[in-house]
Protein backbone atom coordinates (compact mmCIF):
# COMPACT_ATOMS: atom_id res chain seq x y z
CA UNK A 1 0.00 0.00 0.00
CA UNK A 2 3.10 2.18 0.59
CA UNK A 3 3.54 2.74 -3.64
CA UNK A 4 6.80 5.12 -4.59
CA UNK A 5 5.69 8.33 -5.88
CA UNK A 6 7.28 11.40 -7.61
CA UNK A 7 6.52 14.93 -5.63
CA UNK A 8 3.24 16.30 -6.67
CA UNK A 9 1.71 12.90 -7.68
CA UNK A 10 -0.20 10.29 -5.55
CA UNK A 11 -0.56 6.31 -6.62
CA UNK A 12 -3.16 4.46 -7.64
CA UNK A 13 -4.44 1.52 -5.94
CA UNK A 14 -7.42 -0.50 -6.54
CA UNK A 15 -10.72 0.19 -4.82
CA UNK A 16 -11.43 -3.12 -3.48
CA UNK A 17 -13.08 -5.29 -5.48
CA UNK A 18 -14.51 -3.38 -8.25
CA UNK A 19 -11.93 -2.94 -10.70
CA UNK A 20 -11.49 0.90 -10.09
CA UNK A 21 -8.36 2.64 -9.38
CA UNK A 22 -8.12 5.31 -6.74
CA UNK A 23 -5.71 8.01 -5.19
CA UNK A 24 -4.92 7.25 -1.89
CA UNK A 25 -6.39 10.71 -0.68
CA UNK A 26 -9.83 11.01 -1.97
CA UNK A 27 -11.19 15.03 -2.63
CA UNK A 28 -14.58 15.61 -0.43
CA UNK A 29 -16.64 17.65 -1.41
CA UNK A 30 -18.98 18.36 1.85
CA UNK A 31 -18.15 21.61 2.64
CA UNK A 32 -18.70 22.53 -1.10
CA UNK A 33 -22.20 21.99 -0.69
CA UNK A 34 -22.36 25.30 1.34
CA UNK A 35 -23.25 23.43 4.77
CA UNK A 36 -21.90 26.68 7.35
CA UNK A 37 -24.35 24.84 9.72
CA UNK A 38 -22.39 21.56 9.86
CA UNK A 39 -18.90 23.20 8.78
CA UNK A 40 -19.32 26.96 10.71
CA UNK A 41 -18.27 28.17 7.51
CA UNK A 42 -19.47 29.02 4.42
CA UNK A 43 -18.49 28.41 0.75
CA UNK A 44 -20.03 30.69 -2.45
CA UNK A 45 -20.80 28.93 -5.53
CA UNK A 46 -17.53 30.87 -7.53
CA UNK A 47 -15.27 29.73 -4.44
CA UNK A 48 -17.28 25.98 -5.04
CA UNK A 49 -16.82 25.88 -8.82
CA UNK A 50 -13.20 27.37 -8.63
CA UNK A 51 -12.14 24.23 -6.46
CA UNK A 52 -13.75 21.92 -8.50
CA UNK A 53 -12.15 23.14 -11.94
CA UNK A 54 -8.84 23.29 -10.08
CA UNK A 55 -9.76 19.31 -9.32
CA UNK A 56 -10.43 18.26 -12.25
CA UNK A 57 -7.14 19.48 -13.67
CA UNK A 58 -5.44 18.69 -10.94
CA UNK A 59 -3.47 15.27 -10.42
CA UNK A 60 -6.00 13.64 -7.63
CA UNK A 61 -8.60 12.06 -9.42
CA UNK A 62 -10.90 10.43 -6.86
CA UNK A 63 -14.03 12.48 -5.93
CA UNK A 64 -16.69 11.68 -2.92
CA UNK A 65 -20.02 13.94 -2.66
CA UNK A 66 -23.58 12.87 -1.73
CA UNK A 67 -26.99 13.47 -2.29
CA UNK A 68 -27.16 15.35 1.06
CA UNK A 69 -24.53 17.74 1.16
CA UNK A 70 -26.31 20.73 0.88
CA UNK A 71 -29.78 18.99 -0.09
CA UNK A 72 -27.91 18.43 -3.46
CA UNK A 73 -25.94 21.66 -3.99
CA UNK A 74 -22.56 19.76 -3.58
CA UNK A 75 -23.89 17.37 -6.69
CA UNK A 76 -25.22 20.39 -8.25
CA UNK A 77 -22.36 22.42 -8.26
CA UNK A 78 -20.03 19.65 -9.43
CA UNK A 79 -22.80 19.06 -12.17
CA UNK A 80 -21.77 22.25 -13.50
CA UNK A 81 -18.11 21.75 -14.14
CA UNK A 82 -18.84 18.16 -15.50
CA UNK A 83 -20.99 20.10 -18.14
CA UNK A 84 -18.13 22.22 -18.81
CA UNK A 85 -16.18 19.55 -19.06
CA UNK A 86 -18.47 17.32 -21.72
CA UNK A 87 -18.75 14.54 -18.74
CA UNK A 88 -16.58 12.65 -15.82
CA UNK A 89 -12.64 12.94 -17.53
CA UNK A 90 -11.47 10.10 -17.98
CA UNK A 91 -9.54 8.28 -15.09
CA UNK A 92 -11.42 10.29 -12.50
CA UNK A 93 -14.04 8.18 -9.93
CA UNK A 94 -16.41 10.01 -8.59
CA UNK A 95 -18.99 8.14 -5.97
CA UNK A 96 -21.86 9.74 -3.79
CA UNK A 97 -24.44 8.84 -2.09
CA UNK A 98 -28.22 7.57 -1.29
CA UNK A 99 -29.99 9.94 1.00
CA UNK A 100 -32.74 9.36 3.28
CA UNK A 101 -35.48 12.39 2.38
CA UNK A 102 -33.75 14.90 4.49
CA UNK A 103 -37.04 16.86 5.26
CA UNK A 104 -39.49 13.68 6.17
CA UNK A 105 -36.81 11.17 7.53
CA UNK A 106 -38.39 8.99 4.87
CA UNK A 107 -35.70 5.65 4.03
CA UNK A 108 -37.91 3.56 1.91
CA UNK A 109 -36.49 1.62 -1.37
CA UNK A 110 -38.71 4.37 -2.88
CA UNK A 111 -36.45 7.38 -1.77
CA UNK A 112 -33.34 5.70 -2.28
CA UNK A 113 -34.66 5.45 -6.07
CA UNK A 114 -35.74 9.23 -6.08
CA UNK A 115 -32.16 10.04 -4.03
CA UNK A 116 -30.30 7.97 -6.87
CA UNK A 117 -32.23 9.70 -9.64
CA UNK A 118 -31.75 13.42 -8.64
CA UNK A 119 -28.12 12.81 -7.99
CA UNK A 120 -27.68 11.77 -11.54
CA UNK A 121 -29.88 14.33 -12.62
CA UNK A 122 -27.71 16.98 -10.65
CA UNK A 123 -24.49 15.41 -11.89
CA UNK A 124 -26.06 15.23 -15.68
CA UNK A 125 -24.56 11.85 -15.88
CA UNK A 126 -26.40 8.57 -17.15
CA UNK A 127 -24.57 6.48 -14.29
CA UNK A 128 -22.31 6.97 -11.72
CA UNK A 129 -19.26 4.46 -10.89
CA UNK A 130 -20.02 4.31 -6.95
CA UNK A 131 -22.98 5.03 -5.48
CA UNK A 132 -22.93 4.23 -1.37
CA UNK A 133 -26.06 3.85 1.14
CA UNK A 134 -25.84 6.71 3.22
CA UNK A 135 -26.39 7.15 6.77
CA UNK A 136 -28.07 4.00 7.71
CA UNK A 137 -28.40 4.37 11.23
CA UNK A 138 -31.69 7.02 10.07
CA UNK A 139 -33.24 3.96 9.84
CA UNK A 140 -33.02 -0.02 10.87
CA UNK A 141 -30.81 -2.90 9.58
CA UNK A 142 -33.82 -4.62 8.88
CA UNK A 143 -35.78 -2.38 6.89
CA UNK A 144 -32.32 -1.52 4.74
CA UNK A 145 -32.19 -5.32 3.82
CA UNK A 146 -35.88 -6.32 3.25
CA UNK A 147 -37.40 -6.84 0.02
CA UNK A 148 -38.14 -3.38 -2.23
CA UNK A 149 -35.87 -1.70 0.68
CA UNK A 150 -32.97 0.35 0.39
CA UNK A 151 -29.98 -2.20 -0.47
CA UNK A 152 -32.88 -3.72 -3.25
CA UNK A 153 -33.24 -0.62 -5.13
CA UNK A 154 -29.46 -0.53 -5.12
CA UNK A 155 -28.79 -4.09 -6.42
CA UNK A 156 -31.81 -3.08 -9.02
CA UNK A 157 -29.88 0.34 -10.34
CA UNK A 158 -26.91 -1.98 -10.70
CA UNK A 159 -28.53 -4.68 -12.61
CA UNK A 160 -29.78 -1.92 -15.05
CA UNK A 161 -25.98 -0.86 -15.74
CA UNK A 162 -26.86 2.54 -13.47
CA UNK A 163 -24.27 2.59 -10.57
CA UNK A 164 -21.05 0.10 -11.41
CA UNK A 165 -20.54 -0.50 -7.76
CA UNK A 166 -22.03 0.34 -4.57
CA UNK A 167 -21.20 0.50 -0.56
CA UNK A 168 -22.24 1.68 2.84
CA UNK A 169 -21.64 5.42 4.50
CA UNK A 170 -22.12 5.67 8.23
CA UNK A 171 -21.63 6.22 11.61
CA UNK A 172 -22.22 3.25 14.10
CA UNK A 173 -19.48 1.02 14.17
CA UNK A 174 -21.31 -2.10 15.30
CA UNK A 175 -24.23 -0.95 12.59
CA UNK A 176 -21.06 -0.64 9.71
CA UNK A 177 -19.73 -4.25 10.72
CA UNK A 178 -23.06 -5.30 10.42
CA UNK A 179 -23.23 -4.18 6.76
CA UNK A 180 -20.05 -5.37 5.76
CA UNK A 181 -20.46 -8.54 6.97
CA UNK A 182 -23.48 -9.20 4.64
CA UNK A 183 -21.29 -9.77 1.95
CA UNK A 184 -23.45 -7.25 -0.30
CA UNK A 185 -21.34 -4.21 -0.15
CA UNK A 186 -17.85 -3.63 -2.26
CA UNK A 187 -16.83 -0.38 0.06
CA UNK A 188 -17.45 1.32 3.15
CA UNK A 189 -16.76 4.68 4.33
CA UNK A 190 -16.48 5.55 7.76
CA UNK A 191 -15.94 8.85 9.38
CA UNK A 192 -14.18 11.17 12.06
CA UNK A 193 -13.67 7.73 13.76
CA UNK A 194 -10.13 6.65 12.59
CA UNK A 195 -8.01 9.99 13.36
CA UNK A 196 -5.21 10.60 15.73
CA UNK A 197 -8.06 11.83 18.33
CA UNK A 198 -10.51 9.05 17.93
CA UNK A 199 -9.57 5.38 17.22
CA UNK A 200 -13.34 3.51 17.59
CA UNK A 201 -12.96 2.46 13.94
CA UNK A 202 -10.06 0.09 14.42
CA UNK A 203 -13.07 -3.39 14.44
CA UNK A 204 -14.55 -1.77 11.29
CA UNK A 205 -11.52 -1.53 9.31
CA UNK A 206 -10.26 -5.28 10.29
CA UNK A 207 -13.83 -6.65 9.06
CA UNK A 208 -13.65 -4.75 5.84
CA UNK A 209 -9.77 -5.25 5.12
CA UNK A 210 -10.15 -8.85 6.02
CA UNK A 211 -12.83 -9.24 3.62
CA UNK A 212 -11.54 -7.52 0.72
CA UNK A 213 -13.84 -3.91 0.83
CA UNK A 214 -12.30 -0.75 -0.23
CA UNK A 215 -12.00 0.78 3.07
CA UNK A 216 -12.68 4.92 2.66
CA UNK A 217 -11.85 6.67 5.93
CA UNK A 218 -13.54 10.50 5.71
CA UNK A 219 -12.70 13.12 7.90
CA UNK A 220 -8.94 12.66 9.31
CA UNK A 221 -8.91 15.96 10.21
CA UNK A 222 -11.86 15.33 12.88
CA UNK A 223 -13.91 17.92 10.56
CA UNK A 224 -11.33 20.50 11.07
CA UNK A 225 -9.52 21.00 14.31
CA UNK A 226 -6.84 18.44 13.25
CA UNK A 227 -6.09 20.76 10.09
CA UNK A 228 -6.28 24.28 11.35
CA UNK A 229 -5.29 23.43 14.80
CA UNK A 230 -7.08 23.47 18.34
CA UNK A 231 -6.86 26.97 19.08
CA UNK A 232 -8.20 28.20 15.52
CA UNK A 233 -10.49 25.56 15.39
CA UNK A 234 -12.15 23.81 18.97
CA UNK A 235 -14.55 21.35 17.32
CA UNK A 236 -14.29 18.22 16.67
CA UNK A 237 -16.96 15.93 14.16
CA UNK A 238 -19.01 19.10 13.58
CA UNK A 239 -19.49 20.12 16.89
CA UNK A 240 -17.53 22.32 19.55
CA UNK A 241 -14.82 19.36 21.18
CA UNK A 242 -15.09 19.02 24.96
CA UNK A 243 -11.89 20.69 26.81
CA UNK A 244 -10.39 17.01 27.31
CA UNK A 245 -9.84 16.41 23.61
CA UNK A 246 -8.60 20.02 22.83
CA UNK A 247 -5.99 19.73 25.35
CA UNK A 248 -4.75 16.57 23.81
CA UNK A 249 -5.40 18.07 20.51
CA UNK A 250 -2.65 20.58 21.86
CA UNK A 251 -0.27 18.10 23.21
CA UNK A 252 -0.44 16.71 20.19
CA UNK A 253 0.13 19.65 17.91
CA UNK A 254 2.69 20.38 20.66
CA UNK A 255 4.75 16.92 19.94
CA UNK A 256 4.70 17.36 15.98
CA UNK A 257 6.10 21.01 16.33
CA UNK A 258 8.77 19.41 18.54
CA UNK A 259 9.75 17.31 15.10
CA UNK A 260 8.96 20.22 12.76
CA UNK A 261 6.01 18.54 11.46
CA UNK A 262 2.60 20.29 10.76
CA UNK A 263 -0.14 18.29 12.80
CA UNK A 264 -2.22 18.54 9.76
CA UNK A 265 0.16 16.05 7.68
CA UNK A 266 0.63 13.66 11.57
CA UNK A 267 -2.94 13.79 11.40
CA UNK A 268 -3.43 12.97 6.86
CA UNK A 269 -0.38 10.37 7.01
CA UNK A 270 -2.02 8.73 10.52
CA UNK A 271 -5.08 7.48 7.75
CA UNK A 272 -2.78 7.01 4.77
CA UNK A 273 -0.01 4.94 6.69
CA UNK A 274 -2.86 1.90 7.23
CA UNK A 275 -2.60 -0.62 4.72
CA UNK A 276 -6.24 -1.62 5.37
CA UNK A 277 -7.61 1.66 4.61
CA UNK A 278 -7.89 2.25 0.54
CA UNK A 279 -8.60 6.04 0.20
CA UNK A 280 -8.71 9.08 2.86
CA UNK A 281 -11.29 11.98 2.19
CA UNK A 282 -10.03 15.45 2.97
CA UNK A 283 -12.50 17.98 2.21
CA UNK A 284 -11.27 20.61 0.29
CA UNK A 285 -12.83 24.73 -0.39
CA UNK A 286 -10.24 26.61 -2.64
CA UNK A 287 -8.29 25.50 -5.33
CA UNK A 288 -4.73 25.81 -3.35
CA UNK A 289 -5.97 23.39 -0.86
CA UNK A 290 -5.04 20.93 -3.67
CA UNK A 291 -1.82 21.12 -3.87
CA UNK A 292 -1.20 21.66 0.29
CA UNK A 293 -3.26 18.60 0.62
CA UNK A 294 -0.45 16.85 -1.34
CA UNK A 295 2.60 18.28 0.01
CA UNK A 296 1.17 17.37 3.75
CA UNK A 297 0.43 13.80 2.68
CA UNK A 298 4.16 14.12 1.31
CA UNK A 299 6.13 15.70 4.02
CA UNK A 300 8.93 13.74 5.86
CA UNK A 301 7.44 12.22 9.61
CA UNK A 302 10.32 10.59 11.47
CA UNK A 303 8.94 7.62 12.75
CA UNK A 304 9.80 8.58 16.89
CA UNK A 305 6.72 11.23 16.49
CA UNK A 306 4.24 8.09 16.02
CA UNK A 307 4.38 6.80 19.33
CA UNK A 308 4.39 9.67 21.02
CA UNK A 309 1.09 10.49 18.97
CA UNK A 310 -0.23 7.33 20.21
CA UNK A 311 0.57 7.72 23.80
CA UNK A 312 -1.62 11.35 23.70
CA UNK A 313 -4.61 9.20 22.30
CA UNK A 314 -7.49 9.06 24.20
CA UNK A 315 -8.28 5.50 25.26
CA UNK A 316 -10.89 3.04 23.27
CA UNK A 317 -12.83 2.93 26.64
CA UNK A 318 -13.19 6.61 26.48
CA UNK A 319 -16.56 8.09 27.18
CA UNK A 320 -16.27 10.93 24.58
CA UNK A 321 -14.85 8.44 21.78
CA UNK A 322 -17.97 6.21 22.64
CA UNK A 323 -20.32 9.18 21.90
CA UNK A 324 -18.67 10.10 19.25
CA UNK A 325 -18.82 6.85 17.47
CA UNK A 326 -22.63 6.23 18.07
Amino acid sequence: MHESQSPGTLPLRPFGPTGLLVHPVCVGCAPLGNMPETFAYAVPEAQALATIRAVFDGPIRTIDTAASYGDGESERRIGIVLRERGGLPPGFVLGTKADRDLATGDFSGDQIRRSVERSLRLLGLDRIQVMHLHDPEHTTFEAVMAPGGPLDVLVRFHEEGVIQHFGVAGGPIDLMIRYVETGAFEAVITHNRYTLLNRSAEPLLAVAASRGLAVINAAPYGSGMLAKGPGAYPRYAYQDAPPELVERARQMEAACARYGVPLAAAALQFSLRDPRITTTIVGLTRPERLAQTIALAQHAIPAALWPELDALAPPPSNPEERRVAR
